[in-house]
């Protein structure tokens, strides 16, 4: 059996800042370096909606997120394979990193924590699970209906498939509203299931990192115990995952109280946080890198990000303002395109302007954190 370890994974600490938690580091992998703390894009489907991989390499995204269940149920993760991984197939040199379909699997019936706290299903997918077990879940495929069982090891299989620089166990995700018994019920069989990922990882590391995922929901002894037990077991990093409050006071308290209690001498992730009013907080808590989609679908929408916060470009007032996006910015599309160029796009549903929205919000999101991780090194923050 192989060791966990991967020969060109690392975590290497470059600087602690003096103020906070926050610091700098490098994360190695088979694909690059990752420069933390950093932004990770949400790349459903193999591809940043609206922008190829391509642009997304230039733009500097050291790290792309990516969904094993949409790639499970389209186009399958042994036709990626055959086509040799994730990277040659969406044609990306930078890293990537997947999670175990059981964020999207769970949350088929039970919705976002806002449906939950207004008592709403999910309609769109309500009753695609079928049935939960210990063994993992059996769902029904959103494309064609045909039934698909997602295991700890069938989920790590298939992320064998992807080879995707750092992977996620499965997990169970409990809602929001889940009674304290269930919740720790849910936990029990969540450090199960990571346990038998790691098992099957472990037969194959395949130069990839295996990164552990806390849970315990808002109950600061249940996340204790995640911590404690996962920390001993051999994984290459430590994701913070599951319901994480119902607004940013939880998820803030949330973070101060699980990174201590994490390894210091491995990177972590925040998984699904990433909105403009909660990164400089999670970045001073200690956060290494995190993913979310908000920016890029913020940006189809028309909600386009500046240094003097978030600009509503649908807005009529500017349809004859012909001044860039942002003036301190120096992406592509500021440096060329007007608001009211844009605007017009917008109004006229020209698929370009989702893709030049989609470029300054990314380029945005890539200069933000370079300036936190320089704030940091200066211990400034």
């Amino acid at each position: 059996m192989e060791n966990n370890i991967t020969s060109s994974f690392k975590f290497e600490l470059i600087h602690q800042s003096s103020k906070s938690k926050a610091r700098v580091g490098r994360i190695h992998t088979p694909h690059g370096v990752i420069d933390t703390p950093s932004f990770v894009a949400v790349g459903t489907n193999a591809t940043l909606k609206a922008l190829d991989s391509h642009t997304a390499d230039e733009l500097g995204l050291q790290l792309m997120f990516c969904n094993t269940y949409h790639l499970m149920v389209q186009p399958g993760t042994e036709l990626i394979k055959q086509a040799g991984g994730l990277h040659k197939f969406l044609n990306r040199k930078n890293p990537i990193i997947t999670d175990s379909g059981g964020f999207q699997v769970f949350s088929l019936a039970q919705g976002d924590v806002k449906d939950e706290l207004k008592s709403r299903s999910n309609k769109k997918h309500e009753g695609s699970v079928l049935k939960i077990n210990e063994d993992g879940v059996l769902f029904r495929s959103y494309r064609d209906g045909n039934k698909i069982l997602l295991t700890p090891e069938t989920s790590i299989q298939a992320q064998k498939d992807l080879g995707a620089d750092i992977i996620i166990p499965f997990d169970e995700l409990p809602p929001y509203t889940i009674s304290p018994r269930k919740l720790k019920a849910s936990l029990d069989r969540t450090h199960r299931w990571e346990k038998r990922s790691l098992d099957e990882h472990k037969k194959n590391v395949n130069n990839q990192a295996l990164y552990a995922v806390v849970h315990g929901g808002v109950d600061k002894q249940l996340r204790k115990e995640s911590c404690e037990y996962l920390s001993t077991l051999d994984f290459d990093g430590f994701s913070i995952g599951g319901s994480l409050g119902k607004n940013h006071q939880e998820l803030f308290e949330l973070i101060d109280y699980v990174v201590p209690m994490l390894p210091y001498d491995k990177p972590n992730h925040l998984l699904g946080i990433g909105d403009l009013n909660s990164i400089e907080q999670c970045v001073t808590g200690g956060i290494d890198t995190m993913d979310c989609s908000h920016p890029t679908r913020a940006a189809r929408h028309g909600a386009l990000f500046t240094h003097e916060g978030e600009l509503k470009l649908l807005n009529s007032r500017y349809k004859y303002d012909f001044s860039p996006i942002d003036p301190t910015c120096e992406c592509t599309t500021c440096k060329n395109y007007s608001r009211a160029y844009i605007h017009h796009l917008f109004k006229a549903k020209e698929i370009t302007a989702l893709t030049l929205a989609t470029h300054h919000n990314l380029h945005h999101m890539i200069q933000r954190m370079q300036r936190l991780r320089e704030l940091i090194l200066m211990d400034k923050i």
